[in-house]
């Protein structure tokens, strides 16, 4: 016994935590020193070269439309003076700032200091604190300080270029932009090769044509069209949804991650608010209503008005709801850790009058979604609306039976909890999603979906199954059997609506594959629904009297539920919402960390969950044997081990996506010259009406 408490104890002296504080500084002080040169990197890109230089460099980068405008400029100044001037160029000194500070560090014999005294320790974290503050106020001052200098370097180079510009006059420069212009603006028709004669490829051999000249760490990827005629007022709002959505992922993750850590030393921590049985729920639900939940009401508001073409009916209500979600889910995760629950109900452990501003947020949304829905100026109801709309009608339902106290004794509450929570995922979180997925796939390959009578066919038999199989959580309890039979054969009918879902989702995709390699949102689309037809088949499978034997109350069931809940809903959403962002704001974000969010969220899941479904197996088998509990616990160990190392690689996805989110938000200093040069040239002396 003693060798087994020792596997999992953290034992570290007070010399190691003052080791790994200095390690963290110095990472930290690394981490500045990265961000600070490559501000100054950018700066020196921005400014690098002499006058002509620049000029150069920022008239090759004159994309058609600023052509155009620099044209048609130049035809009124001629029209208008008939004179040649020659522009004078200014010459702008570069400004460069190189400072160092050498740093002397004296080699001091501290042999007769005990630096585990408890005195000392705090002493230097006393010391830490201060220093770190100033370290933090010397980064925010020096940023600011370098994008002033930028912006002041951005307008000095736009006057400079606009000084120039307007200096134009040479018939044979405006000839040579006018080449340019046409030159930029040229296209391809398409049938250089073949003429108008029509291309019959039989043996389906011409995919593609493309070369490329260099070999880029990642591949280019298709970059988003931004919609003009969105309202901004909707924009704000969606945004604001998928904001808070991002802040309560990062939130509950990070709890899971501490979770996952304390697997492997449950006696990290002696506080009674950060023990594993109170952040438990605190993790869940902070990813249930908090990121998952806004994150599909906030897309559910983009796709409602999209596909009724009408604006949505109430944008007050929109933001009503989110301030009602996020404070269920702030003042839900204070109550949680206080101890202040709902009891054993799993996923309902927020007390009623904490849930009850969600429900009145849902009650408001399905309100605006219907009067936005009944003004449409589509003869059909696109089935997107479909889904979102009965999601909503079902959570309702669901929290009003989970909640209300007229069943809620004995074996009648077993029941509601398993209706309650597997209706909570199947028909809140799941079909919500799949009405989004209706909307965001085909739009992002191009084409219609393939099937819409599949997708009717997988909304009725989800409807009708899904609402039969919560109680196959309590097989061989004291539930009547043939309500446990009704539960078995309900999951066996699941296979319904997720074949023909995942048919319909694939068949979508044939002809397009090959924009798949094209697209930083397909993948994740496509392993979103591989994810749904594999974990659903799961459940399924779970759900048979023998497998549940074996896996039930085993870690093999956290694995399921992260499978789909991950797997399924979370990667649909970040494809839905790197679909969407870009749409709204006009802002990429940068491929490179795209790519690595989504093999990092999908290596860390199976990661995560593969080894804890084969310990799990072996687990069941031992207790199936009647062996020792202990022996189970030795026995998962180093699957424990596993979750742990597959949950950091999902958390650090999480840090990926936030950073992929701050950079598509971002609309600060981000100043183009040219544009700037542009308006500078043509701001004071553009053309009216009347001189026209």
């Amino acid at each position: 016994m003693e060798e087994v408490s020792n596997i999992y104890s953290l034992q570290l002296g007070w010399q190691e935590v003052i080791m790994v504080s200095f390690i963290a500084l110095l990472l930290t002080l690394l981490g500045v020193l990265l961000s600070l040169y490559h501000r100054v990197l950018n700066i020196r890109n921005t400014t690098y070269g002499g006058p002509d230089l620049r000029i150069k460099r920022h008239i090759e980068q004159l994309s058609s439309e600023q052509l155009d405008t620099l044209l048609q400029y130049k035809k009124y100044r001629i029209a208008k003076r008939k004179v040649s001037s020659v522009s004078k160029k200014a010459v702008m000194s570069v400004v460069a700032l190189s400072a160092c500070l050498p740093l002397f560090a004296q080699e001091t014999t501290a042999t007769d200091i005990d630096w585990g005294n408890a005195g000392i320790v705090i002493t230097i974290i006393l010391i830490l604190i201060p220093v770190l503050c100033g370290l933090v106020l010397m980064v925010v001052k020096i940023r600011r300080t370098l994008s002033r200098y930028q912006h002041r370097q951005n307008d000095a180079m736009a006057n400079e270029l606009a000084q120039y510009l307007g200096g134009l006059s040479d018939p044979e420069v405006l000839d040579n932009l006018e080449e340019r212009k046409a030159a930029l603006e040229y296209g391809l028709t398409h049938t250089e090769l073949a003429g108008n004669i029509q291309v019959h490829d039989r043996r389906g051999l011409i995919a593609s044509a493309r070369s490329d000249v260099n070999l880029p760490i990642a591949a280019l990827k298709k970059r988003a069209v931004r919609r003009p005629n969105i309202d901004s007022r909707l924009a704000k709002l969606v945004l604001w949804y998928i904001g808070t959505a991002a802040f309560w992922l990062l939130f509950g993750t990070s709890v899971g991650q501490y979770l996952g850590i304390k697997f492997v030393a449950p006696d990290v921590d002696q506080m009674s608010w950060l023990s594993f049985g109170r952040l438990r729920p605190v993790h869940t639900n902070a990813v249930f209503w908090g990121w998952a939940s806004l994150g599909m009401l906030g897309l559910g508001h983009y796709i409602v008005p999209r596909v009724s073409n009408v604006p949505l009916a109430s944008l007050r209500y929109g933001w009503y709801s989110l301030i009602l979600i996020n404070a269920t889910v702030l003042v839900g995760t204070i109550s949680l850790m206080a101890g202040i629950n709902n009891g054993g109900g799993e996923y309902r452990e927020y007390i009623w009058p904490i849930m009850l501003p969600f429900a009145v947020a849902l009650a408001l949304t399905l309100v605006n979604f219907l009067k936005t829905i009944a003004r449409r100026k589509t003869a059909e109801i696109y089935i997107s609306n479909w889904y979102m709309v009965s999601a909503i009608i079902f959570t309702i339902v669901i929290a009003l039976v989970a909640y209300l106290p007229f069943w809620q004794n004995g074996l009648g509450e077993i029941i509601a909890q398993g209706y309650y929570m597997h209706q909570g995922v199947g028909m809140w979180f799941m079909l919500f999603t799949l009405g989004v997925v209706y909307y965001f796939l085909p739009q992002q390959l191009n084409k219609p979906i393939y099937s819409y009578s599949l997708g009717i066919l997988a909304f009725w038999t989800q409807i009708l199954f899904y609402t039969l199989i919560g109680t196959h959580h309590f097989i061989f309890s004291a539930i009547p059997w043939w309500l446990q039979t009704v539960a078995i054969v309900g999951s066996a009918g699941m296979a319904i609506p997720v074949i023909a879902g995942t048919t319909n989702f694939l068949l979508t995709f044939r002809g397009a594959w090959y924009k798949v390699k094209d697209s930083y949102t397909l993948p994740f689309f496509l392993a979103g629904v591989i994810f749904y037809f594999t974990g659903s088949m799961q459940g399924t499978a779970e759900a048979f009297r023998y497998t549940n034997l074996v896996w039930h109350f085993t870690d093999f069931t956290v694995a399921h539920s992260h499978l789909t809940m991950y797997g399924i809903i979370s990667f649909l959403l970040w494809g839905s919402i790197y679909a969407v962002v870009p749409r709204l704001t006009g802002q990429e974000p940068p491929q490179l960390t795209v790519g690595a969010h989504f093999w990092f969220a999908l290596i860390g899941l199976l990661f995560y969950t593969v080894p804890l479904m084969y310990g799990s197996t072996l687990k069941g088998l031992l207790w199936m044997e009647g062996k020792p509990f202990i022996d189970s616990v030795v026995l998962m160990a180093p699957y424990w081990l596993w979750r742990a190392i597959g949950g950091s690689l999902m958390w650090l996805s999480h840090l990926l996506f936030a950073y992929n989110l701050y950079k598509m938000f971002r609309t600060g200093p981000r100043s183009n010259i040219v544009e700037a040069a542009l308006a500078k040239l043509t701001n004071d002396t553009a053309p009216t009406a009347e001189t026209r």
